[in-house]
């Protein structure tokens, strides 16, 4: 049998590619509400980051996300992904 090819995604604000399961997936539903996507694969245009703390430092600084989804996101919901997803990652 082939193996499955597994696939990829690049981080915005890291620029590195990482393997789509490893990543959260922040959407933009075609009626603009902007959430969390831990299905990956809602409806609507999609931007990935990592993880790490840092990521979503440079994520956040740099407004990557807004670029991404090309809509702003609010404050609120940039602490609500730090807490909620960014967080059960701080042993890295």
């Amino acid at each position: 049998m082939k193996p499955r090819k597994v696939p990829m995604r690049k981080c915005v604000a890291c620029q590195e590619m990482t393997p789509k399961k490893e990543l959260i997936r922040i959407v933009r539903s075609p009626e603009g509400e902007v959430k969390v996507d831990p299905s990956g694969k809602s409806s609507g245009r999609g931007a990935y980051i990592c993880r790490k703390a840092e990521c979503f430092s440079l994520a956040k600084k740099r407004r990557a996300l807004d670029k991404s989804l090309e809509v702003s996101i609010p404050e609120e919901i940039y602490d609500r992904l730090e807490i909620d997803w960014i967080g059960m990652d701080k042993s890295e």
